[in-house]
């Protein structure tokens, strides 16, 4: 039998996920970030990505979108704290496409009400998800 972790995936709205994984990959905010059993304690800030979970017994890795937030990390428990968490399978593509769109459209009317910086975080995160969604489609 592997080693595991316990892994938390909360959000504002709700608890994501709770269970093992044998790995655990997170987008840290200076870069992607690899998380087995027995790692070393760790407080990060994250970026808007995917964190793919690797469960044991399962062929298919668990992939949930989050907008960012914090990872905790300590030798047997790995807590992920963020603002916005989508299961993979529920992400909009429709949707993503539409918010990058305004937020690019934000960025070049410098008169608009939306600062740029809050356009810009908004860019990262449509920009994400679309991402996530790509990674969902190459493994089906």
């Amino acid at each position: 039998m592997a080693m595991t972790i316990h892994v938390d995936i909360v959000s504002a709205e709700t608890s994501l996920f709770s269970g093992t994984a044998e790995f655990l990959s997170v987008p840290g905010e200076m870069g992607e970030l690899g998380i087995y059993p027995r790692h070393t304690p760790l407080l990060t800030k994250l970026k808007p990505g995917s964190v793919r979970i690797k469960r044991p017994d399962v062929a298919e890795e668990e992939l949930i979108f989050v907008s960012g937030g914090v990872l905790e990390v300590q030798p047997f428990v790995v807590t992920i704290l963020s603002d916005t968490a989508i299961r993979g399978h529920d992400l909009d593509e429709a949707a993503a496409l539409e918010a990058k769109r305004a937020a690019e459209d934000a960025m070049k009317n410098k008169s608009a009400a939306m600062d740029l910086a809050k356009a810009q975080a908004e860019l990262a995160e449509a920009v994400a998800q679309l991402a996530a969604i790509q990674k969902l489609r190459k493994k089906v």
